[in-house]
């Protein structure tokens, strides 16, 4: 079964990057979500080659130049903080890469995680160290962020 990725910040190195290893891995993954903050003509350009099911702009006042680009595909687009947020939560969405730059990506990175340990809740499933009974360790809040991302990190796949 293939991954479905995330990208945010597709238009940086690293997404660029992990695109190119996604476009050499297509039994492997599927992009799913690809983000931008103002990169709107590289952002167009990932959206028609890798298809995804949505594409986000961080910067509101590009949404109708994306929107309009991506008109004539089956692509939803979104734009700003709010929708990066709700974007990595997504059920659809199976891996979240963050490639942004500083601060911006802290609250969708916190999202994502928040999104992942409480499917890893319902279901039990993520890698074979992982018990049902640790989603409650797992509880995330401000203060131990960085802590648990780097627990996170550290797990066994």
């Amino acid at each position: 079964m293939k991954k479905r990725i995330a990208i945010l910040g597709s238009t940086g190195s690293i997404g660029t990057q992990a695109l190119e290893v996604i476009e050499q891995n297509p039994e492997k993954f599927e992009i799913e979500v690809l983000t931008a903050n103002n990169n709107v003509d590289l952002l167009i350009a990932q959206a028609k080659k890798f298809q995804p099911n949505v594409v986000v702009i961080a910067n509101p006042e590009k949404y109708e130049y994306v929107s309009g680009a991506l008109q004539n595909e089956d692509i939803k687009v979104f734009a700003g903080a709010d929708a990066l947020n709700q974007v990595v939560q997504m059920d659809t969405v199976d891996l979240v890469l963050t490639a942004m730059v500083g601060y911006s990506g802290l609250l969708p990175t916190y999202n994502a995680i928040k999104a992942c340990l409480l499917r890893i809740g319902r279901n039990g499933e993520v890698g074979a160290d992982f018990e049902y009974d640790d989603a409650e360790r797992w509880a995330i809040n401000p203060r131990n962020l960085a802590q648990r991302i780097a627990e996170f990190a550290a797990m066994p796949v």
